[in-house]
């Protein structure tokens, strides 16, 4: 098949070595601007390597990027990890239309960080969708999906790089082999069921200390390694990243206040919060770099007692 890869980053860049790597010609890419100043993105410079045209459009909605996909010729369209909005009259240009990749379980979680929230709210489940893109944001016809379990310990960096990211790949090949013969099924989105969330960055990735133990463990896994859940120390920004939660039992098993550091060992702290203890295995100050809960501890003088602020 011959077709015109839209994404960016590395995961763009692993689609686009997928399908190269069984033969699928790649009549061009169109990847996002950098920012001035910025290293190449992968997928660019992935294609560059390879002798591939590429394109860089401010907007997909731009008249010269609707021309660039026509004169490509291509027969499908492949959007891996797109930020940029591409409308219809782009979209629709390849012969059997595009298809994209969104790492949630449509309708569910449309939106920009659709990794983060399911972990955040505390959802055994997640998964992918391959869909044909409409001019709403994730609302068109869902083409395929793929699930994946989400531990009770599971974080963000594990559950994508580890399965959502291999998975999609397989996937967009899946999914672009139905298409191109004509043995694809697309199924409407069922807006009763539908949520959207918007980013999760630093504001939405504040800890609460007074949260039950549950939802904080629940916002460090999900944010962990981005956006970093936070919390602070002496008035500057401490990021916890892996951790473990412990419930308190009985009345008598509390320690500390909450916000408070309660216990600290050879290998972490622990922090207070409502029913239970978010052991620190990981974190980073707002002077350092990411380090072990005991080097952070020693370095910064953290014992028990100290207070973290919400």
């Amino acid at each position: 098949m011959k077709l015109a890869i839209v994404g960016q980053q590395d995961f763009g860049k692993a689609v686009l070595e997928a399908f190269l790597a069984r033969g699928d010609e790649v009549a061009g890419v169109f990847s996002a601007p950098e920012k001035q100043g910025a290293k190449a993105d992968p997928l660019k410079a992935a294609a560059l390597e390879k002798g591939l045209k590429v394109f860089q459009f401010a907007s997909l909605r731009a008249q010269e990027a609707g021309d660039a996909m026509r004169s490509l010729g291509a027969d499908l369209g492949i959007m891996a990890f797109v930020l940029q909005f591409a409308p219809q009259d782009f979209v629709t240009i390849p012969a059997k239309g595009t298809i994209q990749y969104h790492p949630s379980l449509l309708p569910k979680y449309r939106g920009p960080s659709s990794i983060n929230w399911p972990i955040i709210r505390g959802e055994t489940k997640t998964g992918l969708t391959i869909f044909r893109p409409t001019d709403g944001l994730d609302e068109g016809p869902v083409i395929l999906q793929k699930e994946t379990p989400i531990g009770p310990d599971d974080s963000l960096g594990g559950i994508y790089f580890e399965r959502l990211f291999p998975m999609g790949v397989k996937a967009m090949l899946e999914a672009a082999d139905l298409v191109m013969a004509g043995r694809h099924t697309e199924t409407v989105q069922d807006e009763s069921v539908a949520s959207y969330e918007g980013w999760c960055r630093t504001a939405e990735a504040r800890i609460n200390w007074a949260n039950h133990v549950d939802f904080v463990h629940n916002l460090i896994r999900g944010c962990n390694p981005a956006p970093g859940a936070w919390t602070t120390l002496g008035g500057k920004k401490l990021q916890i990243f892996d951790c473990r939660k412990h419930l308190f039992r009985t009345f008598g098993a509390v320690k500390g206040k909450i916000g408070e550091v309660s216990e600290v060992g050879a290998n972490s702290f622990f922090v207070t919060a409502q029913g239970g203890r978010i052991e620190v295995l990981k974190a980073k100050h707002e002077d350092g770099k990411k380090v072990s809960a005991s080097e952070l501890a020693a370095a910064l003088g953290i014992v028990p007692g100290v207070s973290l602020s919400s």
